[in-house]
């Protein structure tokens, strides 16, 4: 009785959830075409019109550069995974290891604190001058979601109950063993929060990299483009694109973070 109780609420949830993410977006797309309308500005197309440009990439390019959706997603994508396991990489093993060792800590935050409050999107012209439009383009990437995966990892450390880690040590536990056993899984949950934090700001960093011209650019570079050829449906149709690959990607992050929490046992 119990269980069918429980997977009733679960689908009243669900289709709460629905109803209200329906009636969000018909008030945004209302509110967007209102906006239209009313001020009959060329820089602001309808819904529909975006609907319409946005079929049309995909189908048939876009009629400047002969490049479809598919192409500009392909190149974005490429270079924002690039980025995302860079930072990965490096802040994870990073932040646990500055966590858990006081001393490593003090060394290494001076140095982080003086970068992390600079805005990575202001890295952008400074990256791709030094590395080039591709990499230029992952270094702005990496620096945006490394930031908050690496203080995300940290906090993640610090937060651990002492008394497991004591408890560990009086049943005979070695330091690796610790580590990785105790340090690495009570982490999990903030290292996702950072996943989670970083993916959103690692596609703003991406498509501000790609606002500089280069003709294998991504998303970001497309919209530029439509917006110097005063193509504005088509610039807001990208502006969509971009807007659900962060929806994916965070989603994506999201399934995972319960996923692994729920067989380790950890509250999501």
């Amino acid at each position: 009785m119990a269980l069918k109780y429980d997977k009733h609420n679960k689908y009243h949830r669900m289709a709460r959830s629905l109803i209200i993410t329906a009636i969000s977006l018909t008030m945004f797309l209302w509110t967007w075409t209102m906006i239209s309308v009313i001020t009959k500005n060329v820089a602001i197309p309808t819904p529909m019109e975006t609907f319409d440009a946005l079929i049309e990439l995909f189908n048939e390019g876009d009629g400047i550069t002969g490049r479809t959706a598919e192409d500009y997603i392909t190149a974005s994508l490429t270079k924002f995974v690039e980025g995302f396991l860079m930072a990965a990489v490096i802040a994870i093993p990073l932040g646990l290891l500055m966590g858990n060792f006081k001393t490593f800590r003090e060394l290494m935050t001076p140095a982080i604190e003086v970068l992390r409050p600079i805005a990575p999107i202001a890295w952008a012209p400074v990256f791709i001058l030094l590395f080039r439009y591709n990499m230029g383009a992952i270094m702005v990437v990496f620096v945006g979601i490394f930031f908050p995966l690496l203080t995300n990892t940290i906090f993640g450390v610090q937060k651990i109950d002492k008394t497991l880690v004591d408890a560990a040590k009086t049943l005979g536990a070695s330091n690796a063993q610790i580590f990785l056993k105790i340090l690495v899984p009570s982490t999990i949950p903030y290292i996702m929060n950072g996943v989670k934090i970083g993916l959103g700001i690692g596609w703003m960093c991406i498509v501000a990299a790609e606002l500089y011209a280069n003709p294998l650019g991504g998303i970001g570079f497309y919209v530029a483009n439509m917006i110097a050829n005063s193509a504005f449906p088509q610039a807001y149709a990208g502006l969509v694109i971009i807007a659900v690959l962060g929806l994916l990607t965070t989603g994506i992050a999201e399934y995972v973070h319960k996923t692994v929490s729920k067989r380790m046992g950890i509250d999501a």
